[in-house]
């Protein structure tokens, strides 16, 4: 049966061309997973506040080393892409940004995030997710991005809201955490907000 519309972005969109190295323009750099990433990813999941507001866990360095593994294979899948957040300068690890839940067909992602301890605070995320939604909105063609957070995480709220995702709503009972479920907020930016 034949579609009405044409896909927004069409398939290979993205994985014809190699993960790019994404600057901020402001101290930061989004670039492609490496497997010496390991040892910080797996410090950065040893912090109680990702227990709270992510629902996994990191055991050993190894299997960390196998989430890179995937990270940087989903690149070629196209449906759930990943970036370091490193410092421009130093190239330290500061977080994680990334598109998931990708449909390209439909032009829309949602964007999800993370920073380690000592980067909070200083509007790592924001940054990054500012700069992710640049790229994917005017530089590649998405239409839609979405945000969605746990009610109760107002940072992860603030950051939605710095970086222009309107609050759309809430999911009631929508995400189980280690605590029980959730209501989330769900935020958007459509291209041209």
């Amino acid at each position: 049966m034949p579609y009405l519309t044409s896909a927004v972005l069409p398939a290979g969109t993205l994985s014809r061309t190699p993960q790019p190295t994404i600057p901020t323009g402001d101290g930061l750099v989004l670039r492609p997973w490496r497997a010496e990433d390991a040892p910080a990813v797996h410090a950065a999941f040893q912090d109680p506040l990702m227990h709270q507001w992510h629902i996994r866990a990191a055991e050993s360095e190894a299997e960390v080393r196998g989430w890179i593994a995937e990270w940087r294979g989903a690149w070629a899948q196209e449906r759930n892409v990943q970036w370091a957040v490193a410092d421009a300068a130093d190239d330290r690890l500061l977080g994680r940004v990334a598109l998931r839940n990708v449909l390209l067909g439909d032009g829309v992602a949602e964007v999800a995030y993370w920073t380690v301890a000592a980067a909070r605070g200083r509007g790592v995320a924001a940054r990054a997710t500012s700069a992710l939604a640049r790229w994917a909105l005017d530089e590649t063609g998405f239409h839609r991005l979405e945000l969605s957070h746990s009610v109760a995480n107002e940072a992860s709220c603030r950051v939605a809201e710095k970086t222009g995702f309107a609050l759309e709503g809430t999911k009631r009972s929508a995400l189980l955490h280690a605590d029980g479920w959730h209501d989330m907020h769900l935020h958007a930016r459509v291209r041209g907000d």
